[in-house]
């Protein structure tokens, strides 16, 4: 990976609604310029969950290109080249992927499930306010990393670490993407 091109990075989750939405639109903007982020579901739900549409709006970013998508488009002709996928559920790390073009580098972030939140309201965002706030942290890390400088090895040792940050969930810390 060397150059001074943009990197592709799809974001995996099951429902492709909260977690992955969320983690695209944080690493679009971090990364602008490095980085063109993606999200795409295993078995998406057809729709962006309102909340997380709800949170991002207030966080000022445009929500009008969000969309739940299946990762089949990722893996057709004609589909951006992927150079990192990150799984950001459990589910989506344990079922078997498509075969992605270009061997792209993966890792496992998994974080709660905020679209699985049950209570009030508020304890609802809350929910989602803790995943944007752990997504962020292990964006903000990725992006820091000096991608082009390091071999294959460190690099992916890095991004099973970012991996592993607070609030990792129980296989984060046992598995990679495959």
């Amino acid at each position: 990976m060397t150059g001074n091109r943009v990197y592709n990075v799809l974001f995996l989750c099951t429902g492709n609604s909260a977690r992955s939405v969320l983690a695209e639109a944080i690493l679009n903007k971090i990364g602008a310029g490095k980085f063109k982020a993606y999200s795409a579901g295993s078995h998406p739900k057809g729709q962006v969950h309102p909340n997380t549409l709800q949170l991002l709006r207030g966080m000022g970013y445009d929500t009008s290109p969000f969309r739940s998508k299946s990762w089949d488009e990722f893996a057709q002709t004609g589909a951006p080249a992927l150079d990192f996928i990150f799984t950001v559920c459990d589910d989506a790390a344990g079922e078997t992927c498509p075969f992605w073009p270009g061997q792209p580098m993966t890792a496992h972030w998994g974080i709660p499930d905020p679209a699985a939140a049950t209570g009030s309201a508020s304890e609802i965002a809350l929910a989602f306010n803790d995943a944007y706030r752990m997504l962020h942290r292990r964006i903000e890390a990725f992006a820091a990393l000096p991608i082009r400088s390091l071999d294959a090895l460190t690099l992916q040792a890095k991004l099973r670490d970012i991996g592993r940050m607070a609030g990792a969930t129980a296989k984060e810390t046992s598995k990679a993407a495959t």
